[in-house]
């Protein structure tokens, strides 16, 4: 076996596809996306492996490490090898390779990252360069009517109204608090400076995918503290946005939340979340209120980190109870030490 190595060319993605066949698994299916040419504009090397076999070249390797303007302080990398030429340094040169190319990235970041599945070849990759789960994150399908409905105030529609609450997504106050609570369960991972345009962009707009949004908030005297002024509205205490289609996103109103989007069957894909600065009972109050409205009468699917707390201590028992179930495998974010 003679091997050759070169930057990635237009057409690569053909030939090799034709070696390594259908991705292994999602992880693969999406980092494959992010094989192209080198470049600046973003930061990019792609390195192509071909086995050279009677004078002809077939590709059978490739890998990539690319800088992201989310989440800046690591580099994403992926390295892919076919099948019948695994076991054979490839892998190991490929990602040597990306080591030396990361180290001269203008952004100075020289750490990488991936995403992979537990069990897998890839899993097993990862952990004999060196690279250690960081974050576990899990696809949960919530069944309908998981919790019993809460009950707002005095129990009447319009304390209800009070509280619940339809928002433009391009609301400014939403996005604010979206924002925020992105960057509190991404501590493993800072996403750096997120302004409300940035959030907009990641989660709200239509190019997001976002279908509508629903907004919990405290009781009307919470706006000034004291009771004063108590017509105001209260303060935003939890958020769920909901997805045209069920399908993971960046990693998500009232009836678009609890409805199948579109009058779909399956579940509709939801992020939510709770303004950060809420302690740890009234965080998990408001996430645990707003899935039992959402999931009433139709399922709906959460992106489930173990860095969202709040989230966790409500959907596991569900899990453990039957009434929630986890959708496809396990991903594990994978990191260089610091």
């Amino acid at each position: 076996m003679a091997i050759a190595y070169r930057e990635w060319r237009e057409g690569d993605d053909l030939a090799l596809l034709e070696i390594w066949g259908g991705p292994e698994t999602v992880q693969a299916g999406q980092f494959r996306g992010t094989l192209a040419p080198s470049g600046n504009s973003p930061w990019r090397r792609c390195i192509v492996a071909e086995d050279v076999v009677d004078g002809v070249a077939i590709p059978v390797a490739a890998a990539v490490v690319h800088e992201a303007s989310l989440h800046p302080e690591r580099l994403w990398a992926y390295v892919e090898v076919a099948r019948d030429h695994r076991r054979a340094g490839l892998g190991s040169t490929l990602l040597t390779m990306l080591r030396h190319e990361a180290a001269q990235a203008p952004s100075g970041v020289s750490r990488l990252r991936c995403k992979v599945e537990p069990g897998t070849p890839g899993a097993a990759f990862a952990e004999a360069a060196g690279l250690a789960p960081i974050q576990r994150s899990r696809l949960v399908v919530v069944d309908p009517a998981p919790l019993k409905l809460p009950v707002f105030g005095d129990g009447s529609e319009s304390a209800a109204t009070d509280q619940v609450e339809d928002l433009a997504t391009g609301s400014v106050e939403l996005s604010d608090v979206v924002g925020r609570y992105y960057t509190a369960v991404h501590g493993w991972d800072s996403p750096g400076e997120l302004s409300v345009a940035a959030v907009q962009r990641l989660f709200l707009d239509d190019l997001s995918g976002a279908h509508g949004a629903i907004v919990l908030r405290a009781p009307k005297a919470s706006a000034f503290g004291h009771g004063i002024a108590a017509s105001r509205k209260g303060r935003l205490e939890g958020f769920a946005i909901s997805y045209a289609a069920a399908t993971p996103g960046a990693d998500g109103g009232a009836d678009a939340a609890g409805a199948g989007a579109g009058g779909s069957a399956g579940p509709t894909e939801v992020f939510l979340g709770h303004e950060p600065k809420l302690g740890a009972d009234e965080a998990r109050a408001a996430v645990r209120d707003l899935l039992a409205l959402i999931a009433y009468q139709h399922p709906v699917m959460l992106e489930l980190d173990d860095a969202m707390t709040a989230l966790r201590t409500v959907v596991e028992p569900l899990l453990e109870s039957g009434k929630a179930h986890v959708q496809g495998s396990e991903t594990l974010v994978v990191s260089d030490p610091a």
